[in-house]
């Protein structure tokens, strides 16, 4: 399938095994884009979404430092901003500040080049500001929506594009699920080469967090970056 305009979405047909996305990973291969890793390799990809901090963060990157597991973070221009500290310790502890853009629009209504660049090289700019490196050139797009031309722009101007393979509805603040919740979604549906997304605002997501990293490791998988995936 080669959507010209789409939001991305998950079906599960098989418990522990692949899911089917919109989109084929060979399909998105073509745009340096990707939903999964190697379906041979029990590996994990972790990913947090943020627009916003809501004070679990650090919480979060306590329990990746004690377990050694490395996460890559999608910010908006104005959470890497408003958070220095935490940005810094981040990039120190070996993570990636991923791009979330900087205002967090419907990128499928950007059709220009100039104003889809002005959106990544805003955060860029930031991240650079406050750590005094590159951003790594990790993408992806606010809700899932995408299109052929968003994916064309973004490999043209160096940018892999991350989808992800399993999420849950953990999002709402008013609205937090229970870890019996979380659990039932994120554990069935693990598998080889997941691109994991949380969002690091989700106050179960912190609570949960050494638990679910035991209970993985428990069922044989290890975390890896995503510079071994897109390598």
């Amino acid at each position: 399938m080669s959507a010209n305009i789409g939001s991305w979405g998950l079906s599960f047909p098989t418990p522990g095994s692949t899911p089917k996305g919109n989109e084929t990973a060979d399909y998105l291969k073509d745009f340096d884009a990707y939903y999964v890793g190697n379906a041979n390799e029990k590996v994990i990809y972790l990913t947090f979404d943020g627009g916003y901090e809501a004070g679990y963060t650090a919480d979060i990157l306590d329990v990746l430092k004690k377990h050694n597991v490395p996460a890559a973070f999608f910010l908006t221009g104005n959470t890497i901003r408003d958070n220095p500290e935490l940005i810094q310790r981040m990039a120190v502890e070996g993570h990636i500040v991923a791009n979330h853009t900087f205002s967090h629009p419907n990128m499928t209504n950007i059709t220009d080049l100039d104003a889809f660049r002005a959106e990544l090289e805003k955060s860029e700019e930031l991240y650079r500001s406050i750590t005094g490196q590159e951003m790594p050139k990790y993408y992806r797009p606010p809700e899932g929506k995408y299109s052929e031309s968003n994916l064309r722009m973004a490999k043209e101007l160096g940018y892999k594009t991350m989808f992800w393979s399993l999420a849950y509805v953990d999002w709402n603040d008013n609205a937090q699920p229970s870890k019996e919740q979380a659990f039932s979604k994120l554990i069935p549906r693990i598998h080889p080469g997941a691109i994991v997304l949380l969002h690091n605002t989700s106050k179960t997501n912190a609570d949960i967090m050494e638990e679910l990293i035991l209970k993985y490791h428990e069922m044989g998988y290890e975390f890896r970056s995503l510079d071994y995936l897109a390598k």
